[in-house]
């Protein structure tokens, strides 16, 4: 019987299974290697301009709103603040190991039971483990060619996540590689600190205002069920059918109005930053929000995008770019992803759960097949991505107390197969991190979710979605209702258990 749960890892995926798991009556430890809450939100990994892309409104926990003076795009201390609180909201502070690193995690083959040796913790063991480590936790820095003589030489290469204050460009020349958000944060945090920022940037990807035209809220349409649908899914159900087919031509207008208003807004033309492909690209999970500021200072000269190129070499002082174009470069930040690995696995385990591709194998984005008592969540990186975690927490705690009816793992692995296909086919073979984001289809997951735990909204709720910016809060009931349930099983145990009166 699994009565004790291990959580690695504290941010929001890490929180919400903790909390779901604590009210199913299970025993929860969560490990994390920081010192504090927060996953992706921690100081030490927080870099300049860092705020959330969606809205506090669509970006809360079901049973807890964000503090109603927060504005309306957290920075990334608010958010780590929130989780703060929401740990003493839900009494989770005494279950919370940090600052703790976890070396190894090996599962008993006699007793199913997993081994933990910890930092600072020694070893701990538990029935059930779960993996919340984020798909954002090891960041990758590509290897260049003359990066020790550079380095050597009094030059800097870091990752986004460790390049905490614009004070560390002061009167410095800075290249920044990459284009997604992290990226275009530093980049224009540091401009009027540095000597000069230049990005070096190989593919050009569309980036979404936060308000259209200046005045329309991005929520109003990328937030709703609407602006999710206007992308083709793997699956199509109700109005996804008739946008995709019959009414293709009306979605194909309203896709290509967006598209419209995107590049005259940012006068993408102008820059020379329109990206090569239309605003469909979407679909290969490279939406970005805009840092605000960064196109006007592109305009004015501030700010240098060099599109389409890499670095070729490094020598002291200079970063020589794919065109032949020397770049004077004191300081490297690099926007370049994260490696999708749980390196504290065995490397059989590790075998078991991922394809020869490294592609996490995972059913419903949470369970590993034929590998006992182990679970990830956070591994469904989306918009919402913790509503889909919250949500993911509760299929794992039906699963856990026998709530959850599953296929059969030829089924699931079937599943897995068909999801994995599509995804390298939808991301033109990139930026799927190995199957583990699913933008822009978030809400696709949690209705998937609720569907195995036969607890699918009302007609009613789902459209009031089409239209407006999914509230976090109408989900509360989901928890609720599956707590409800396993009462109502806990008492027909007991009542099955006792011996009926001579």
């Amino acid at each position: 019987m699994i009565r004790t749960v291990g959580v690695i890892g504290a941010g929001f995926a890490g929180l919400s299974t903790a909390k779901v798991l604590r009210e199913f009556g299970f025993d929860v430890t969560v490990i994390d290697k920081e010192p504090e809450v927060g996953g992706v939100w921690a100081a030490s990994r927080r870099y300049p301009g860092l705020t959330t892309q969606n809205v506090r409104s669509t970006y809360s926990l079901s049973d807890f709103p964000y503090p109603a003076d927060y504005p309306e795009w957290p920075t990334g201390e608010q958010v780590q603040r929130y989780l703060e609180s929401y740990v003493d909201h839900t009494g989770l502070r005494e279950h919370l190991a940090l600052g703790c690193l976890v070396r190894s995690a090996q599962r008993d083959p006699d007793t199913g039971r997993w081994l933990l040796d910890v930092a600072g913790l020694g070893t701990r063991e538990f029935d059930f483990l779960v993996v919340c480590n984020g798909i954002y936790s090891d960041p990758f820095v590509p290897e260049f060619d003359g990066a020790a003589e550079f380095v050597a030489a009094g030059g800097r290469i870091c990752h986004t996540v460790d390049f905490h204050d614009p004070e560390e460009a002061r009167d410095k020349h800075v290249l920044v590689v990459g284009y997604g958000k992290s990226s275009c944060d530093v980049a224009n945090a540091t401009v009027g600190v540095s000597a000069s920022t230049v990005m070096a940037v190989r593919r050009v990807i569309w980036k979404i205002p936060r308000k259209f035209r200046n005045k329309l809220n991005f929520k109003w349409l990328m937030l709703t069920r609407m602006g999710e649908n206007l992308f083709p899914y793997f699956e199509r159900r109700g109005m996804e059918k008739f946008m995709h087919g019959a009414g293709k031509p009306v979605r194909n207008s309203m896709v290509n109005s967006v598209e419209s208003v995107v590049r005259k807004q940012f006068d993408l033309e102008a820059l020379g930053l329109l990206p090569d492909g239309s605003l469909e690209t979407i679909i290969n999970g490279t939406v970005s929000l805009e840092t605000p500021g960064f196109f006007e200072n592109v305009a004015a000269g501030r700010l240098k995008v060099v599109r389409d190129t890499v670095i070729e070499r490094l020598e002291p002082g200079v970063a020589v770019l794919g065109d032949g174009s020397r770049v004077l470069a004191d300081v490297i930040v690099c926007g370049t992803g994260f490696h999708q690995r749980v390196p504290f696995l065995d490397e059989d385990v590790q075998a078991a759960v991922t394809d020869d591709d490294g592609n996490f194998r995972l059913y419903r984005h949470i369970l590993p097949i034929g590998v006992d008592n182990l679970a990830f969540n956070g591994y469904n990186s989306s918009f919402f991505s913790q509503l889909n975690s919250e949500m993911s927490a509760l299929w794992l705690a039906a699963h856990l107390t026998g709530l959850l009816r599953l296929p059969s793992a030829e089924a699931q692995s079937k599943v897995i197969s068909e999801r994995l296909d599509w995804t390298a086919v939808r991301t033109q073979g990139g930026n799927g991190c190995h199957g583990t984001n699913i933008v822009p289809f978030s809400m696709h997951n949690v209705d998937e979710l609720l569907r195995d735990l036969d607890l699918t909204r009302s007609a009613l709720a789902r459209a009031k979605e089409w239209l407006v910016p999914v509230d976090p809060g109408t989900y509360a009931g989901a928890s609720r209702d599956l707590l409800a349930r396993h009462g109502r099983a806990l008492a027909e145990q007991e009542r099955q258990t006792v011996a009926p009166i001579a």
